[in-house]
């Protein structure tokens, strides 16, 4: 099995994203290695192509912080080295911010959690991983979750 030792994990606070985070952890530990928990605010940009206000922002942002700082503790209370890190490119899409952060940060794997949705639900809210995989650096292990969170 490959040695990762910097391994990012993209957090939303979902039940698919607790999946990916505890599968991080793992081979955090095993390796010996670190991680780096993110988050990325930019999808709302993109949301029925509307613009969002500053307190839609805010409330974004908040809920961001606090998705990461509960993945930060979860890695901790496991013995890993993690840092976080709050994703703003409002031009970009949620792969392309994920595959900058992964290269900028030297990663040598990214642990994402998909949501498996199929038919309507993935045409009318993309899907995530997939942009992931698509525009990833480095390897990408997709964990799967249920269909509905």
């Amino acid at each position: 099995m490959p040695n990762y030792q910097r391994i990012l994990v993209p957090v939303d606070g979902s039940a698919t994203a607790l999946q990916a985070m505890a599968t991080a952890i793992e081979f955090a530990r095993a390796s010996g290695g670190r991680m780096l928990a993110v988050h990325a605010v930019e999808e709302l940009a993109f949301v029925a192509g509307m613009d969002y206000s500053g307190q839609l922002l805010t409330v974004a942002r908040e809920a961001g912080a606090k998705s990461l700082q509960e993945a930060a503790q979860r890695a901790r209370d496991a013995g890993v080295e993690v840092e976080t890190r709050l994703l703003e490119h409002t031009a970009n899409r949620l792969g392309e911010s994920i595959a900058q952060a992964a290269q900028g940060w030297n990663a040598d794997l990214i642990v994402v959690g998909t949501h498996g949705r199929r038919g309507m639900g993935r045409l009318l809210l993309g899907s995530g991983a997939e942009q992931i995989i698509r525009l990833a650096p480095v390897p990408v292990l997709v964990i799967r979750g249920s269909e509905i969170d």
